[in-house]
């Protein structure tokens, strides 16, 4: 059966954007008779159409603050007889069940109830949906009769099909709805169990679902023969990279998306005014200043070469004189991401078109949350990791201790470090990175990129391991390049052999007592 006339309707909506023009043109231009619920048929009836209650179809009053009003058989038999199968049909002449041809529900605003801030659980059960779901999975199923329509956007689609065709639907367009349905019964479905699961018994419930939507189509992935899409949680908070807004430039690439995460999950470890510089997932350049601006510039001349093509977040909104200061340095910028952007920036930003320019509206506090990684075949889920340990809480292992002046450089290096791939090591001085070696098989070697990097600007300065020195090889190559203190975890079974080097090379050495790995 391909093309069914519409003769009767059954509308029940909680978004009732356009269903009176909807509605109005049904039973005016194609002569559908409308039978309606509650909220919805009075809404219908202010207007002027003429509506059959659901209760004069049922038979049977709406009851139980309308709990009970279309679970019956005179709505899901009309909905759910075959009507090429004989039998089906005698059974609903006998029962006096009519035929409903077209069902225009959507749901209880469950999502939107439970996201409200204090909604008790008995607010958010009764906006879990009964009906709804009932019938619109009732005429799902019976796509090859029955056309449902759950979305406003879709009423003016539907109307035209059936100018098209004097009134009736096709199997097709049929088809299409039906799957929208259960896409939107299995994600509602979803919601209700999620809020129902008691996340306070187990961090890690024995199953988990995840609901995306598609941000956008990428060109390719990390390189060209890969396919790639970007998708953001349905749920997803606000002022975070997947809900920013992209103010100008290109469309961004899979590479860009992975830089600019990296990037702004460094930025957001600092109360300070912060710029974090990333290539290929690495700082390149860290700073934290008085101002942004001043950050900016630290950071870029921590590593001018590694700057030039790399994406950059800040902490507070970017001002036109920092954006000054990066046409100054010629420098080529693929992302820039803030929690917003004045609009003189904006003007001169626009005089590189090319740049990607993204807004988060804000900054969430770091940590608070779970990172996934897919593997073959499954997937990989931890808390998300942030430097939220005390200071009050390091020791101090040698004899020496370090002065208030390079106290406040180890702090800040500590946290550069937790954004540095494994194994890190990395240099700070003036509250600025000025060597980081990152990604190395062995840590030792990772001490001489850093230092190397660094070159004279590494006598007087401070250094971070983001795990434990399992030899003293890292800290002699530290040493040696003019380090003068040095933080990490601890918890070596040569952290004895490490700290007696230390206190003969005079360098002063905290255990945080974390280890803060980047894989």
């Amino acid at each position: 059966m391909d093309q069914v006339q519409v003769k009767r309707a059954l509308v029940s909506v909680t978004d009732k954007t356009g269903v009176v023009e909807f509605c109005r043109v049904l039973a005016e231009e194609f002569g559908v008779e409308i039978v309606s619920t509650g909220g919805t048929a009075k809404v219908l009836a202010e207007a002027g159409l003429a509506v059959r209650p659901i209760d004069d179809l049922t038979g049977f009053p709406e009851m139980m603050d309308g709990r009970v009003k279309t679970l019956h058989p005179r709505v899901h038999g009309g909905l759910l007889a075959r009507r090429d199968v004989p039998e089906h049909m005698a059974a609903a002449d006998e029962h006096g069940i009519g035929m409903i041809d077209m069902v225009v529900v959507n749901l209880y605003a469950f999502e939107a109830t439970v996201a409200r801030e204090g909604v008790t659980e008995e607010d958010a059960i009764e906006n879990i949906d009964i009906g709804g779901p009932s019938m619109l999975r009732s005429a799902a199923k019976n796509f090859a009769s029955v056309a449902v329509v759950t979305d406003p956007a879709s009423y003016g689609d539907v109307l035209a099909e059936m100018r098209e065709n004097g009134g009736a639907t096709t199997r097709e367009t049929r088809r299409a709805l039906a799957t929208e349905v259960f896409r939107l019964t299995s994600a509602y479905d979803s919601a209700i169990w999620m809020y129902l699961t008691d996340y306070r018994a187990t961090r890690f419930p024995d199953e988990v679902r995840f609901r995306l939507e598609k941000a956008q189509d990428l060109r390719y992935g990390e390189n060209p023969h890969q396919e790639a899409a970007f998708y953001r949680f349905v749920d997803g908070k606000p002022d975070t990279l997947a809900r920013s807004t992209q103010l100008q430039g290109k469309e961004l690439s899979y590479n860009n998306i992975l830089d600019t995460d990296a990037a702004w999950s460094a930025v957001r470890e600092f109360d300070e005014p912060a710029c974090v510089i990333v290539k290929h997932t690495n700082p390149c350049g860290i700073s934290i200043a008085d101002d942004i601006t001043t950050a900016y510039l630290n950071a870029h001349d921590a590593d001018p070469v590694s700057a030039f093509g790399g994406v950059m977040a800040f902490n507070r909104p970017v001002p036109a004189m920092l954006v000054k200061g990066i046409l100054d340095n010629g420098q080529f910028v693929e992302v820039m991401i803030a929690p917003e952007f004045e609009a003189e920036a904006l003007e001169m930003l626009s005089t590189k078109p090319n740049v990607r320019v993204l807004a988060t509206g804000g900054i969430r506090k770091p940590g608070g949350h779970y990172e996934s990684r897919a593997v073959e075949g499954g997937m990989l889920i931890q808390t998300g990791d942030s430097v939220s340990e005390d200071p009050a809480s390091f020791r101090v292992v040698t004899k020496r201790k370090p002065t208030a002046e390079e106290t406040a450089q180890l702090l800040f290096a500590w946290k550069c470090a937790k954004s540095v791939k494994s194994n890190a090591i990395l240099l700070a001085k003036d509250f600025v990175t000025v060597g980081v070696g990152a990604g190395q098989m062995n840590r030792v070697n990772s001490a001489r990129i850093a230092v190397e990097q660094a070159g004279p600007k590494a006598t007087g300065a401070v250094a971070a391991s983001d795990a434990f020195m399992p030899f003293a090889d890292s800290l002699e190559v530290c040493a040696a390049g003019g380090v003068t203190a040095v933080i990490q975890p601890g918890g070596s079974v040569r952290d004895e052999e490490v700290i007696v080097r230390a206190d003969e090379l005079g360098v002063a050495m905290v255990f945080t007592g974390h280890r803060h790995f980047r894989h």
